[in-house]
């Protein structure tokens, strides 16, 4: 199903990035999709997002929704008619919109699960958590507007990372078939990141030793977006000849 283009202002944007072996990575993406490597690691991470005057383009701001909005997500790359693609795989979305949970996989692409979140913002200083209603997702994340990148990150600028992520502005979705994914394109109109430095990150995802075991994953870094005016495309979606086997 081909989504009407939804328009609206991202208010805040955390991307809360880890660097994985991707060997690791490999056994958790479905076909066709495979890690795209920065410096021989794989990238995945956390969206958590903010949307405000979401709504479809032809219709006012002031009849837009606003929502919280978490994708966790790994920065991959394809073929598609002989051409290499790049985007992200979304495997999990949550949010905590009731119409956006009932909406997903028709209005709005990729299943979508419903969370509790508590969000503090302050001067500069952000504190964000999650918890899904089925139990299956915790994540809390806090910190401060920065100057620089952690000394410890595999991307040696800000602007090597934002080109890193303005590039992965396709994703594809889990769906309610496991072998089809939803295609959803993010398009800015005034892409900004700064750094955001980090005092604390919980993540059920990235600290389930049974995906990433230990050593597979570290946190590399986290970006701030804000008032970033955008529209949302549908694409058409993929299917898969396999299904991700984990070892």
């Amino acid at each position: 199903m081909q989504i009407p283009v939804v328009r609206g202002v991202i208010d805040r944007r955390i991307l809360v990035n880890y660097r994985i072996n991707p060997d690791v990575l490999a056994t958790l993406l479905p076909a066709p999709f495979r890690p795209k490597l920065v410096q021989g690691h794989g990238i995945a991470g956390i969206c958590l997002i903010r949307l405000k005057q979401l709504r479809p383009r032809f219709l006012p701001p002031l009849v837009g929704i606003s929502s919280e909005n978490a994708a966790h997500r790994m920065a991959v790359e394809w073929e598609d008619d002989g051409q290499l693609r790049e985007g992200v795989y979304i495997p999990r979305r949550d949010t905590s919109s009731r119409f956006n949970t009932l909406a997903g996989g028709t209005i709005f692409p990729g299943l979508h699960h419903h969370a509790q979140f508590q969000v503090q913002e302050n001067g500069g200083h952000y504190k964000v958590q999650l918890d899904s209603d089925d139990d299956d997702t915790h994540v809390a994340v806090e910190g401060t507007i920065a100057e620089t990148l952690p000394d410890t990150s595999i991307f040696e600028s800000i602007a090597e990372v934002s080109d890193f992520f303005e590039a992965g502005s396709l994703g594809y979705s889990t769906t309610r078939k496991s072998n089809e994914f939803d295609g959803l394109e993010l398009l800015t109109f005034n892409w900004h990141v700064q750094p955001l430095e980090i005092t604390n990150v919980e993540s059920s995802f990235f600290e389930n030793t049974t995906d990433f075991p230990p050593g597979s994953v570290e946190f590399d870094c986290a970006l701030l977006m804000t008032g970033i005016e955008h529209e949302w495309h549908g694409r058409p979606l993929i299917k898969s000849i396999a299904v991700p086997v984990k070892s």
